[in-house]
């Protein structure tokens, strides 16, 4: 079945590189208008958005950080603005900081990698609430949890995994408060998606192909593979399935 967003508006957060730029053009392709949020990667979102216009599609490009009340709400209000509204948001804004584990963690460390994990999704999401609930039946929120919420991730990687799994359970917890708008609200836990600049940065090359040497499908992921999942969730296809969170791991959390 073809996937039709035509006419939806959308907004992707951290979009300028990897799986939020994957999910940016593969909305547009599927029809919808995307507006393009990054935190620091100009030079990338700017190509995002230039592959969209490509496309067809209407599509603007805004800074913000989304550890601020002010930016997340600043954010919502120019795109919902240029677009006429919103009608879906994807929540992929994130990242590692660093590995460091729990006994020599800083304060500083533990309270930055929430803030930007859990506290992105939550601020952002409280900004789009309104514009959500407008969309009614149409309306999608789809948030950015982890295989790591599951295992509790790689060596120094236990307050990210604690994160995501705080994302997962918000995510829940949102299913309930908008369903009476029709809105759905849904999590994709990936796990190993290779060529990203997370596991580049943060996860030398013997240990990548450790973990996918044990990944049932025997290969990576893609960030094709978790924007062809966020692009369904999107859809109307979709429209009955609120409050679950899709793996996309190849059975890593199976095996």
């Amino acid at each position: 079945m073809k996937i039709d967003l035509t006419g939806r508006r959308a907004l992707v957060t951290g979009a300028g590189h990897g799986i939020g730029a994957a999910i940016a053009v593969a909305l547009a392709r599927a029809g919808a208008d995307v507006a393009v949020h990054h935190g620091h990667s100009a030079g990338p979102a700017a190509e995002v958005a230039s592959t969209i216009e490509a496309l067809g599609r209407k599509t603007i490009v805004r800074q913000a950080d989304l550890t601020q009340t002010t930016e997340a709400t600043n954010l919502l209000n120019d795109v919902t603005t240029f677009l006429g509204g919103l009608d879906i948001l994807i929540c992929n804004a994130g990242g590692m900081v660093g590995r460091s584990p729990v006994a020599e963690m800083t304060d500083e460390h533990y309270t930055q990698l929430i803030d930007l994990n859990l506290g992105s999704t939550f601020r952002t999401t409280r900004a789009a609430i309104p514009h959500l609930r407008a969309a009614g039946a149409q309306g999608r929120l789809i948030t950015m949890s982890s295989l790591a919420a599951h295992n509790g991730g790689g060596a120094g990687s236990a307050v990210y995994a604690a994160a995501k799994a705080g994302v997962r359970g918000l995510t829940k917890g949102l299913a309930k408060e908008l369903a009476n708008t029709g809105t759905t609200v849904n999590a994709v836990a990936p796990g190993f998606i290779g060529g990203t600049t997370f596991h580049n940065t943060f996860t030398t090359p013997t240990t990548q192909q450790t973990i996918i040497n044990a990944v049932p499908l025997g290969r990576a992921g893609t960030p094709n593979d978790v924007a062809g999942t966020v692009t369904w969730l999107a859809s109307d296809a979709a429209a009955y399935i609120t409050g679950a969170t899709i793996d996309i791991d190849g059975g890593a959390w199976y095996r």
